[in-house]
């Protein structure tokens, strides 16, 4: 058994002028910092030739179901309010009732309904109730994708976000920040940090430069090489927990070598006249949210990568929407107690978001791709971990999917399914049309039934 130590957070391991900082451990004594980066020195049919794209939309704290179900069922249908910004779609998605994440009810761990939808939303696993190091949940289903066949591009997948988060402290009820501010683990104790820059997005896909690229992958590489030495002597020092954590970090590293050698793979190409983002976060909600979108398009158009996420909020968001004569924030909101006040500003928050999922959606379908457009070829699902975020539920969870898979999925359909019918029933049949091997998916028990063409 290794003997425990006691561990600074600033500590560093180094080797060949590279330093390195390691991730919060027990042996920190509890520090609530952050992850620290690694850095180096100084309408139309699909063909079906064509990839097909997978990205998952995360919005927090549930809807006003009310305006979000809409009337009728199968292709007779009508969108609610919420929706009504999604009618020039209507025969390019489907919309799904009845679907459950069982895994973020508390089954016994009490309060942390947020975290907890955040932490299922694409793992189907219960999160550990922790703010400590020793966090776990599950693979999500992005991660699985990208293991089976995020091979063939740039980027494996990519995590973007609106809201910064860290994955240390206590962010609800007892539940790590961690559960709250990520919906990509790659492991069940790693989960895949979001960019929130668009600008970082763009570098992440393309580089600067070319020129440029090459000094900072060479800069970057084998930087687990250069400090194995000091590595293999911190591992023997440390505990169980920390020695899986040093080691899933040092994963994290050789997944950036990895990306470094792909790009003598594969060279993305931007469209002619493309303008790069800017620097900085956007200070305007509506434009990052859409600066996102833009990006998320074209790293589907290149082909950079084919399975993303994108959290338009972390779990409990609090954030306000001056833009729809919303002060208020949106957690204390989702609290409503029926006030219709409230519930009317929650809904045209709820209606906000769908208009830029529209304008998303609109972005895909301008994009000619084969003889249909890029959305054809596309799975975009379009969610939350909550179905009401007043009586914190988590069934009924308000989902859209969007695209036809390559025109392997029948679209334009309002499907009710039983109650309780597990969500990860449709994760499981979507990766089955990205070509991922996978029998099951957290509490699955089959595919999703009348999804297929």
């Amino acid at each position: 058994m290794a003997m425990k130590i006691e561990l600074n957070r600033r500590t560093f391991l180094q080797g060949m002028g590279v330093t390195m900082g390691l991730p919060l451990l027990e042996a920190m004594g509890g520090s609530s910092s952050s992850l620290l980066a690694a850095t180096a020195g100084g309408e139309g049919a699909a063909t079906a030739a064509a990839p097909t794209r997978m990205a998952f939309m995360f919005v927090p704290n549930g809807v006003i179901q009310k305006d979000w179900r809409p009337e009728g069922e199968g292709t007779n249908f009508e969108f609610a309010q919420t929706m009504k910004p999604l009618q020039a779609f209507k025969n390019d998605l489907n919309v799904f009732t009845n679907l459950c994440q069982d895994n973020g009810k508390a089954h016994g761990d009490g309060a942390g309904d947020h975290a907890r939808a955040s932490a299922s939303y694409l793992t189907g696993a219960h999160p550990y109730k922790t703010s400590g190091a020793d966090i776990s949940n599950g693979i999500s289903v992005d991660q699985v994708a990208a293991l089976q066949v995020g091979n063939n591009t740039v980027l494996p997948s990519l995590e973007i976000g609106i809201e910064g988060g860290r994955n240390a402290g206590n962010c609800d009820s007892g539940y790590s920040c961690a559960y709250s501010s990520n919906i990509s683990w790659k492991t069940p104790s790693l989960p895949v940090a979001k960019e929130t820059q668009p600008s970082l997005v763009f570098d992440r896909l393309f580089g600067t430069n070319a020129k440029d690229r090459g000094k900072r992958d060479a800069a970057r590489k084998s930087i687990l090489d250069m400090v194995s030495d000091d590595a293999r002597r911190l591992q023997q020092k440390l505990g169980q927990t920390d020695r899986q954590k040093v080691e899933e970090y040092f994963t994290s590293v050789r997944d950036l070598e990895k990306r470094i050698e792909s790009r003598k793979k594969f060279n993305p190409v931007l469209p002619e006249g493309y303008t790069p983002p800017p620097s900085g976060r956007p200070t305007d909600k509506v434009d990052h949210i859409r600066q996102m979108y833009d990006l998320l398009a074209l790293a589907f158009q290149t082909d950079a990568t084919r399975i993303s996420t994108y959290m338009l909020g972390n779990a409990g968001s609090g954030s306000s929407y001056p833009m729809v004569e919303v002060s208020e924030g949106h957690h204390q909101l989702s609290h409503h107690q029926n006030d219709e006040d409230k519930v009317a500003k929650l809904q045209r928050i709820d209606e906000f978001h769908i208009n830029q999922f529209a304008y998303f959606l609109e972005k895909l379908k301008s994009i000619p791709e084969g003889e249909g457009t890029l959305l054809d070829n596309c799975m975009i699902l379009y969610g939350s971990g909550l179905g009401d975020g007043n009586r914190h539920s988590h069934d009924n969870l308000p989902v859209i999917l969007a695209g036809k898979a390559g025109g392997r999925i029948q679209t334009g359909r309002h499907q009710v399914y039983a109650e309780n019918t597990p969500m990860n029933n449709l994760y499981l049949s979507m990766l089955d049309l990205v070509g991922a091997d996978v029998t099951g998916v957290g509490d699955s028990n089959g595919r999703l039934e009348h999804l297929l063409a």
